[in-house]
């Protein structure tokens, strides 16, 4: 049984740990943290979808929840739509990038945001104990549903940019939805934007085209078809549409890492204040900070650990390398409709191509990889790598930092694969590459 469960919340395959029975302890637990209030429910369309639907709604309503049914939407999206209605929670049913067969649950908390370390650890605990409130056959829960879902997520994207002088621009832009949730509501933001749009995988049925994560070596189609249709740019989302990879006018990849620099530069243009990063981000968007005279703080991994900076310091704006921006005034979720919102208000501002506006952007070579790895066997690899490089400056409790006055590597295990990732940063892509597969070599070594 492959079932990963963690504060972040649940994934697993269907027919091997997604099981009915374990669904419902779960959304059980949530309707008992949510002590029988508003829980918003949506999903991010595969096709195991529908059978988890079910089983939450069993566990939600069996604690006497109301539940807003959004159906298939993105997983910001659901973020919104729980302080929309001030709701106490919201589940979002989803995999990520997982592939085809895996699907999970991820829990959001009254702030439209995913749990932090307290709320997931009470339940991971009342998993373990079972002690869930059910109630009597006269509180059971109801069950509504949306039937536009995404308008309050998009007005707030809406609110952010000057949508009038975007529309003038008449973007054409390339959207690759690859059968995810993105496909049921990201053409009509673009559109609201005066975008001509041409989607790629635009039936959120979750049959995936290419390898979901949002890599260049899996979005080949995108740039090409970029080319094609001669246009301004292309965006690639995950399944359920947190995280945007970009592709710029010549059809060239330009990287997860640059969509929240892009973002970043946007931003801090016009506006001032603290940025927060995770430690597995570029440093270019700290040197962005730095441009722009604002505060720059780093976080553990892990979406939580943003959001929790991000609050500490009263953030503009923040997010994950992995094209992940958080944007506090829409909801502290990673979201590829603001991504995409900023990325076409910079390209107004500027009146410049997207490769003319990559160019003036610090540039560092970023290479992430992954090693099959058991849990219980990261700490040891930590250690021989903390060896093989005494003369880097260590930094733990996040797996292991290891820093150069002019280069990175980072080792952690990952919050919902059993893998680790290993990820390094250098002047030049020949560098960081050295530096990730002599990193990897160590702990394959170590892990014999």
């Amino acid at each position: 049984m492959q079932r990963i469960l963690s504060i972040s919340g649940l994934r697993a395959i269907a027919g091997d740990g997604l099981d009915p029975d374990f669904l419902c302890q779960f959304a059980a637990a949530v309707g008992t943290r949510a002590q029988g209030g508003t829980v918003v429910l949506s999903r991010d369309g595969r096709a195991s979808g529908t059978m988890v639907k079910h089983a939450v709604l069993s566990g939600l309503m069996a604690t006497g929840c109301k539940v807003i049914d959004a159906d298939i939407a993105t997983t910001p999206t659901c973020g919104v739509l729980v302080t929309h209605y001030k709701a106490q929670g919201g589940l979002q049913i989803t995999a990520s990038h997982n592939p085809v067969p895996w699907n999970g649950l991820k829990p959001f908390n009254e702030r439209g945001s995913v749990y932090n370390q307290a709320e997931g650890s009470e339940l991971l605990s009342l998993l373990d104990s079972r002690k869930f409130a059910y109630v009597p056959h006269d509180q059971i829960g109801s069950v509504e549903n949306l039937s536009d879902a995404a308008g309050p997520h998009i007005d707030r994207v809406l609110k952010l940019v000057d949508a009038a002088a975007i529309k003038q621009k008449r973007f054409k832009v390339v959207l690759d939805c690859n059968h995810g949730s993105g496909a049921v509501a990201t053409p009509a933001l673009l559109e609201q934007l005066g975008c001509e749009v041409i989607v790629m995988g635009g039936v959120a049925d979750g049959q995936f085209e290419h390898v979901p994560e949002p890599l260049a070596e899996n979005l080949t189609s995108l740039c090409a078809k970029v080319r094609e249709v001669g246009a301004d740019v292309g965006f690639a989302q995950d399944p359920d549409a947190d995280r945007l990879a970009i592709v710029n006018e010549h059809g060239e990849y330009i990287g997860e890492e640059l969509t929240l620099a892009l973002a970043v530069d946007h931003v801090l243009s016009t506006q001032k204040g603290p940025v927060v990063v995770n430690g597995s981000t570029s440093r270019v968007t700290a040197d962005l900070a730095e441009r722009h005279g604002c505060p720059f703080y780093r976080s553990h991994v892990g979406e939580a650990n943003v959001t929790a900076k991000m609050l500490e310091v009263d953030a503009l704006i923040g997010g994950e390398g992995n094209g992940g921006v958080i944007e506090p005034r829409v909801g502290f979720v990673r979201d590829s409709f603001v991504s995409m919102a900023y990325v076409l208000a910079g390209l107004t501002a500027r009146n410049q191509s997207l490769s003319t506006w990559v160019d003036s952007i610090p540039k560092y070579a970023i290479v992430k990889s992954k090693l099959s790895c058991p849990r219980e066997a990261v700490a040891t690899a930590c250690q021989a790598l903390s060896r093989h490089y005494s003369t880097a400056v260590p930094t733990d409790g996040d797996g292991l930092r290891l820093d150069w006055d002019d280069r990175w590597v980072q080792v952690r295990a990952s919050n919902t694969e059993p893998i680790v990732r290993v990820i390094s940063e250098a002047p030049t892509s020949d560098d960081a590459t050295a530096l990730c597969e002599e990193a990897r070599d160590v702990i394959t070594r170590q892990l014999g």
